[in-house]
């Protein structure tokens, strides 16, 4: 007798072509069919998007638009339950309705008795404390509570709710594969199916990645990477690779750099290049994984790089890039007000010197936060199956 599916809804910042929640939310997909297919549980994933036509098509997935209320509202009371996470939902930095939102999506299943996930997310900055007790009042009805770092929980906690409820878990794209892994994947990832350099005009050359987003009006962050290029590229030939990790935002900042860069690193017998079509998440991280350094602002371009084993360096802007960077054992080069070209470029330098030595002696921390990446979704799918 085969089992009937249960329908679970995934609530995220999914739909808006960044790379970084586009993983998340494939690295979710991913380990809900693996551990459901352990148990014998057969689930059906519906993803809220902003664009459910393209979150459809990319993942394979039902999904409905995340701001039609009436389609929300069906497909909640249609389903066994719901997932928030993972990411940065819960925080007011970015603006005052992110929270509002995904608070009151939660609270929405919880409404029609639905029971509610949170799933690996990394909570605040939470500013306006107005939002203290609306986010405890929810979280204490949530089935199950992840998030992804000890700064997370500390904020929960001080908000009323109890430590030894919340589990610390690593992001869930520190668990996302490539096919060629041998670990499949849930959906189509696109391009080739083994692993291959970057096309480059000069193929031996070192390839640094570098993920950039606009932050600082005066972009003094932008304008040190770009010296610290040119003074690693002036003591060896670099093939500079941009990476827009959020479309198309992210292509502007890189750009930006890209023209600084153009005239110096000909001159020192460099390549530039840019990528500019990979919207699907395992796109982006086999483009990581090219690299022989990976500089990186977004949050995602940091932990695909430390998934695939390549030597970083993080430019934090948020808490959040200093919470990841320790968990594997580094601290941020600098900050977007403070970024140092000179310590910077001895930096990419050091590392592609010693690039093995850094894999080496952080294998261990990456390979414990890969397996333990998964967690939330044994957590998830062991309570559908109890309750089945």
């Amino acid at each position: 007798m085969v089992a009937a599916s249960q329908k679970i809804i995934i609530s995220g910042y999914y739909g808006f072509r960044n790379s970084g929640d586009e993983a998340v939310l494939q690295s979710i997909l991913n380990a809900l069919q693996k551990h459901s297919l352990a148990s014998g549980t057969v689930i059906e994933p519906v993803v809220l998007s902003i664009d459910p036509e393209w979150t459809a098509a990319t993942y394979g997935v039902k999904a409905v638009h995340r701001m039609k209320l009436s389609e929300v509202r069906s497909a909640i009371s249609e389903s066994a339950g719901l997932i928030s996470g993972g990411g940065s939902l819960l925080q007011d930095v970015t603006g005052s309705k992110s929270i509002p939102y995904y608070l009151g999506i939660i609270k929405l299943a919880q409404w029609m008795g639905k029971p509610t996930f949170i799933y690996a997310q990394g909570i605040g900055p939470v500013n306006r404390k107005l939002f203290h007790p609306l986010i405890k009042a929810v979280f204490r009805k949530c089935s199950y509570i992840s998030v992804r770092d000890e700064q997370s929980r500390d904020l929960l906690q001080s908000m009323g709710l109890a430590g030894n409820k919340i589990d610390v878990v690593p992001d869930p794209v520190m668990g996302l594969s490539l096919p060629e892994d041998g670990q499949g994947s849930s959906t189509e990832a696109g391009g080739e199916s083994s692993p291959q350099k970057t096309p480059l005009s000069r193929p031996d050359l070192p390839v640094v990645g570098v993920s950039v987003r606009f932050w600082e009006q005066s972009r003094e962050e932008l304008d040190a990477v770009a010296d610290a290029l040119l003074q690693a590229s002036a003591r060896t030939p670099l093939h500079v690779r941009f990476l827009p990790f959020h479309h198309p935002s992210d292509h502007e900042p890189s750009r930006y750099i890209m023209e600084k860069l153009e005239k110096g690193m000909s001159q020192n017998g460099g390549v530039i290049s840019i990528c500019e079509d990979a919207e699907h998440p395992q796109q982006m991280l086999r483009e990581v994984g090219t690299c022989d350094v990976l500089i990186g602002m977004r949050l995602h371009s940091l932990i695909y790089a430390a998934g695939r084993r390549v030597p970083l360096i993080g430019i934090s802007y948020d808490p959040k890039i200093d919470h990841f960077l320790e968990r594997v054992g580094c601290q941020p080069i600098g900050d977007t007000t403070s970024l140092d070209g000179g310590k910077l470029a001895a930096e990419v330098l050091q590392l592609l010197e010693s690039g093995d030595e850094w894999k080496r002696e952080r294998e261990p921390l990456i390979a414990s936060l890969v397996q333990e990446a998964e967690a939330p979704a044994r957590q998830i799918i062991e309570y559908f199956r109890r309750k089945g």
